[in-house]
Parts: structure tokens; C-alpha cells; sequence
């Protein structure tokens, strides 16, 4: 079976690296530092946020790309000079492996959430929000926090976005 999250080393796959966390851990905040980090660095990045509750709405009510919708496309594309947005309606959730395989073009591919997908994950934790860990022992590859968790995989804290990055770049993007 081929492994749906790639590793360094390698071909065909982009590697997908998940942050998990409790509400309020500050996995946006984290992930926006790294994301400018890793580009800074030159790598074309993809971000995938998880959404629990169905019914996403990315326009207003009323727009044209709304009304193209509710009339019952399945694909609604808005194209400008220099971004496109695409909506695509789903009868079920498609899985995270299906999501990251229809990326193209970027080096690394970051998700928010995705607590039950099966990729690599790093934990955020912040102050009290954890008595447990939410993810997999096997699938935890390094946790950020305010403090030290007893945990036997790399520990970075909320604000080394350089030591992350640079975790981030040997793990999974072959940097020696």
C-alpha cells in the first residue's frame, strides 16, 4: 500500500505536515509565523484548515458566485488577475490524502486540524488547554508548547518559528 503522506526522499507526493491542538492553542498564530518562516526560506507552501461544520461559505449571499452555487454547480471557480478561488461541493468529506493529492506546484503542504487523518502532526499546547495529548503516539512528530511535556519527540516553544522551520525543512523537505 502506498503511504499516503510521503517522507523525505520521496518522488511523487507532496509531504503534508498536520497541526492539531485544543481551541485556543494558537495553531493559527504558530502557523502563520510559519508559513512566512518557510517562505522566506523559498518554499512554495499550501495550507489546508479543516472545517467541522458543514454548509462553508466563502462568499456573501446574493453574489453571483453564491447564486452559481445554490443553483446546484458542483464546481464554482472566481478567477481575477492574480488569485482564483475554487468551491467544490462534496456529497460526503473527501479524506485529507484525496485533498493534498489534487495540490500541485508547492513543496510542503500544512493542514489545521485533521486531528484523525493519519498525517504527521505536530501538537500546540498551550498553558492548561491539555491533559492528554490529542494525537497519536505514531503520528506525533514534534509538539510547540509554553512549557515542557513529557513527550519523547522533539519540543519546540510557541515562539521558536526558526527552530520549527528548520525541524520542519530536515524532516520533510530533505534539507541536511
Amino acid at each position: 500500500m502506498r503511504d499516503p503522506f510521503p517522507h523525505p526522499g520521496r518522488r511523487g507526493s507532496t509531504p503534508v505536515v498536520s497541526f492539531v491542538g485544543r481551541s485556543g492553542s494558537g495553531k493559527t498564530t504558530l502557523l502563520e509565523k510559519l508559513i512566512r518562516a518557510l517562505r522566506q526560506r523559498g518554499y512554495r507552501l499550501a495550507v489546508i484548515k479543516h472545517h467541522r461544520h458543514s454548509g462553508l461559505r466563502f462568499d456573501k449571499p446574493g453574489k453571483d458566485t453564491w447564486r452559481f452555487a445554490e443553483a446546484g454547480a458542483d464546481h464554482v471557480i472566481l478567477v481575477g488577475p492574480d488569485r482564483a478561488a475554487h468551491v467544490h461541493t462534496y456529497s460526503r468529506e473527501p479524506p485529507l490524502e484525496e485533498i493534498a493529492a489534487s495540490i500541485q506546484d508547492v513543496d510542503l503542504i500544512l493542514t489545521e486540524g485533521y486531528k484523525r487523518a493519519g498525517a504527521p502532526k505536530v501538537e500546540i499546547i498551550r498553558g492548561e488547554t491539555a491533559s492528554t495529548l490529542l494525537s497519536d503516539p505514531d503520528e506525533l512528530v514534534a509538539v510547540a508548547s509554553d512549557r515542557q511535556q513529557d513527550v519523547d519527540v522533539p519540543q519546540f516553544d510557541l515562539e521558536d518559528i526558526v527552530g520549527l522551520a528548520d525541524f520542519i525543512e530536515t524532516r520533510f523537505l530533505g534539507r541536511p
